[in-house]
């Protein structure tokens, strides 16, 4: 699913963990996974690295027909920016990717100058 979460795709989380430090972590690429429980540490089945997870609330409830929960995890891929400075992503960022300190528990999370970095990011507002 693409970074394009809106708040109501993320209504019944409760908390964000995260299992890195987000200092060296311009952004990170965030996705709605189906899971069977809602408060523990998700399967991770992707190339790269699970960065972080959400946890959901006591009214989230199951999708009837799979009986699995939506959660968003948080990873990264071996050819993003925190492995490869200079590679694909030394300008720009991937379309599901945000700033990781713009995320909170029901909230998507923005690209920021930060997260942008290169020449389009000169163009965006100070401070953010």
């Amino acid at each position: 699913m693409s970074s394009l979460l809106t708040e109501s795709d993320l209504a019944h989380e409760r908390d964000v963990v995260w299992l890195e430090s987000l200092d060296d972590l311009d952004y990170v690429r965030q996705a709605l996974d189906k899971t069977r429980r809602r408060n523990n540490r998700p399967p991770y089945a992707r190339d790269g690295r699970m960065v972080g997870y959400a946890l959901l609330g006591q009214e989230a409830e199951p999708d009837p027909d799979s009986g699995l929960y939506r959660r968003r995890v948080f990873y990264l891929l071996p050819h993003d920016r925190d492995s490869i400075p200079h590679g694909l992503y030394a300008e720009g960022s991937p379309g599901e990717a945000v700033d990781p300190r713009t995320i909170t528990a029901g909230n998507p999370g923005i690209k920021t100058h930060r997260s942008q970095r290169g020449p389009a990011a000169a163009i965006a507002p100070a401070g953010i």
